[in-house]
């Protein structure tokens, strides 16, 4: 594995380490190749500028730092969409991607996978959902050191992963409501995420209803690692894990009671807090 600061890693699609022509043209274009023009990712004070962060150095549960995704576009590379036909489709004889399909109540969902007879009918489809980790604060100072000097040694700045709002919050809720709806097709909704999103949910939650997959479930979690490929980062299928509704219900539910914090490690929790914010006193 490439050597991982808590810095951004990718930027414009390309591995922050090598700057060269093509970056830079990039860069001054604000182009994305996983959406093939402008990145779709403003910043909100100033819309015109592009985010265009695609992963940052991060880790999760305490762990060694590690390559996270923030931008969902970041998945759309060919071996996302690769894995899911191998591992989905292989009976169809072709597939169309359609995006952004319209489910009514359920909302949209990012990618429609269709199988079209000879009359352009559809014969089949699959339903797949992106959902890509969100920052607390901003890595964006570390752009500006970057656009100014091409590396990041001028400035220690603070961001962290959202982890509970992107994957126990917004993504379970809509495993549930969307689930729900493919459960009444008789049919199976994908989520595409990275690994470090599922080690986080087997520990913050209840995953005990996970399990391997079983064809039936209505709920997938389709997991790819980011790994290194000598020059470039790259999505590497990893595995899939099966649930049902009970069992996003179950998840939601937070973690099990055996891993909640007793009293006396609450309160000592309150303590440290109080003592680094100068509202307590450090009393021997």
């Amino acid at each position: 594995m490439k050597r991982i600061d808590r810095t951004p890693i990718e930027y414009f699609c390309h591995d922050c380490g090598k700057i060269d022509a093509t970056f830079e043209l990039d860069i001054k274009q604000q182009f994305c190749k996983y959406v093939n023009g402008t990145c779709v990712k403003p910043r909100k004070s100033t819309p015109e500028v592009k985010v265009g962060i695609c992963t940052v150095g991060a880790s999760v549960n305490k762990k060694e730092l590690q390559p996270v995704i923030i931008c969902p576009q970041r998945f759309k590379e060919e071996q996302m969409f690769n894995a899911i036909r191998e591992k989905y489709l292989t009976d169809w004889e072709n597939v169309m991607w359609i995006p952004e399909v319209d489910m009514g109540v359920g909302g949209s969902v990012d990618y429609v996978a269709v199988e079209l007879d000879r009359n352009q009918q559809i014969r089949d489809f699959q339903c797949v959902e992106i959902q890509a980790a969100g920052t607390t604060g901003t890595p964006y100072p570390y752009i500006q050191d970057f656009q100014r000097y091409h590396d990041f040694s001028h400035g220690r700045y603070t961001y962290g992963i959202n982890w509970a709002n992107e994957f126990s919050k917004t993504m379970m809720q809509q495993a549930y409501k969307k689930g729900k709806i493919v459960q009444s097709w008789k049919r199976k909704i994908i989520f595409v995420i990275q690994d470090v999103a599922m080690d986080y949910l087997q520990c913050s939650s209840d995953c005990s209803k996970v399990t391997s997959f079983v064809k039936d479930n209505p709920v997938d979690f389709c997991v790819f690692s980011l790994s290194w490929f000598g020059d470039r980062w790259g999505l590497e299928f990893k595995d899939i894990y099966s649930t049902t509704i009970e069992g996003i219900e179950t998840i939601i539910g937070g973690a099990p009671e055996e891993k909640f914090p007793t009293v006396e490690e609450f309160k000592e929790k309150i303590l440290k807090k109080g003592i680094s914010d100068r509202l307590l006193r450090n009393i021997p």
